[in-house]
């Protein structure tokens, strides 16, 4: 690990902004914000783009960027300590993992933005709108809560809109050119660096906002009658 990632993961254990696979937490997080705000997830942040935009936009809310990688988190958790935004935060710990940290109900939305999409078949398990990630978020999520996916994968795109039928999803916007729409909606128009890396090489933005059902969701009992990813290429 070279020596600037060494200095990144040593100063994010120093910051108040940033909790590393904390214990404890579930219930907390309006003890953590010192205050009542409903609270919204950003998850695979990288770098917190939307977690900062989105903080920034909606002072009376929170929001907690989700990530493995410290150094990633880094960029965003400094920034929001400098400019500051109080209700921005930072987890570092795997999405699996979410059920240890939030209890019932504790989360009002959740972020997607340009997540690695595993085009590999064989990878499908691993990507963010996968039933078994659904089944992890479903009993974290606040009765209403809202799933949003941004990428520019047409293959997860489609992948996730065939999962949310499957499941019994509702879907409350389904755009498959963000920036073919007449007007953008303001919280679109938020760019990532992986967004703005894209347009530059002409891809098609894309954009689903969807609620789980009521009934519990068992991963293993779903089949989903194809997998759209069976592309070998990753990013």
């Amino acid at each position: 690990m070279g020596q600037k990632k060494l200095q990144r993961f040593a100063e994010i254990e120093t910051f108040p902004n940033v909790l590393i696979y904390p214990e404890g937490m579930q219930g907390r997080w309006r003890a953590f914000f010192k205050n009542t705000h409903p609270l919204t997830l950003e998850l695979a942040c990288g770098k917190g783009d939307y977690t900062l935009a989105l903080a920034r936009h909606f002072p009376e809310r929170n929001f907690l960027g989700v990530d493995l990688k410290g150094n990633r988190i880094w960029r965003g958790a400094k920034t929001a300590l400098e400019e500051p935004l109080p209700n921005a935060a930072f987890l570092r710990t795997q999405i699996e993992q979410l059920g240890q940290y939030f209890a019932p109900g504790e989360i009002s939305e959740i972020w997607i933005t340009f997540p690695d999409p595993f085009l590999r078949k064989s990878k499908s398990k691993k990507r963010l709108t996968h039933p078994r990630f659904l089944q992890v978020y479903q009993p974290l999520l606040a009765p209403g809560a809202t799933i949003n996916l941004k990428t520019d994968s047409e293959e997860l795109y489609a992948f996730t809109q065939e999962v949310t039928a499957v499941c019994g999803c509702k879907v409350l916007e389904d755009i498959p050119d963000v920036y073919a729409l007449p007007e953008v909606p303001p919280l679109l128009q938020i760019k990532t660096h992986y967004e703005r890396m894209h347009l530059s090489n002409g891809r098609t933005i894309r954009f689903i906002r969807f609620t789980l059902p009521e009934a519990p969701i068992d991963w293993r009992q779903i089949k989903l009658p194809s997998d759209a990813a069976t592309t070998e290429g990753t990013y």
